[in-house]
């Protein structure tokens, strides 16, 4: 696993669709060591701060292995690393194999995985592509998030050492397939709820599944007959 470019921007206002908008995600490489703290990296920053950023969501992360396929997809051939808006484009770490609540040492950084991307419309801006955003989750090729246990220096060229996997086993793209295209299998659901690593919004949404599936009577699915 390594780390092969360090991505990062402060938000600006751009015109999209004929409204200004500001926004963070236009990412680009930066050159030489940079700290990485426990909110984000030096020199990156969010614009909405309500959906992004905070101390589970310090540093996105896309695996470049997805270019070649986002490049044959879209049948476009204008992608640099940042494309996607993350801030550490890696080579194998892709969704399959990484858990939730993974630890990794990259450069003298600690960090553990936290959640999934969701992708939003500011994804849409950066592709110029409306629909982009459907069909990154529908790929389940979304990236995932970490938080900082320890702050240290990084940079491309970095190797990537797995410290520890998650007892659980759920990897990001399992956690995925599970909130978006499984939503029925509280089995899971429950499962996820054992993630100590698991941002916040992410526990809530499949604690109130469980909570909502427990609250329904016995047998509320069958129909009555009058």
């Amino acid at each position: 696993m390594k780390l092969l470019s360090v991505n990062v921007s402060l938000p600006k206002e751009i015109t999209y669709q004929g409204k200004t908008i500001k926004t963070g995600i236009f990412k680009e490489p930066v050159q030489g060591r940079v700290m990485l703290r426990t909110l984000n990296l030096e020199g990156d920053g969010q614009a909405d701060l309500t959906v992004h950023g905070g101390p589970t969501q310090a540093v996105y992360v896309y695996p470049s292995e997805h270019y070649a396929y986002w490049q044959y997809t879209l049948g476009r051939t204008d992608f640099f690393f940042g494309q996607f808006g993350e801030n550490f484009t890696v080579e194998g770490m892709s969704e399959d194999t990484v858990h939730i609540g993974d630890v990794f040492r990259v450069g003298s950084a600690l960090v553990q995985v936290t959640q999934p991307r969701v992708p939003c419309y500011k994804l849409a801006t950066k592709m110029d592509l409306p629909q982009f955003p459907k069909l990154f989750l529908a790929s389940k090729r979304t990236g995932f998030y970490l938080s900082v246990l320890e702050e240290g220096e990084v940079g491309a060229g970095d190797a990537i050492e797995r410290i520890s996997a998650d007892p659980e086993g759920i990897t990001v793209q399992e956690i995925v397939h599970l909130r978006y295209f499984d939503q029925d299998n509280l089995e899971g659901a429950r499962k996820v709820l054992r993630l100590r690593a698991l941002s916040p919004g992410w526990q809530r949404a499949f604690a109130e599944r469980v909570a909502k599936a427990a609250s329904q009577p016995r047998g509320a699915a069958a129909r009555v007959l009058t």
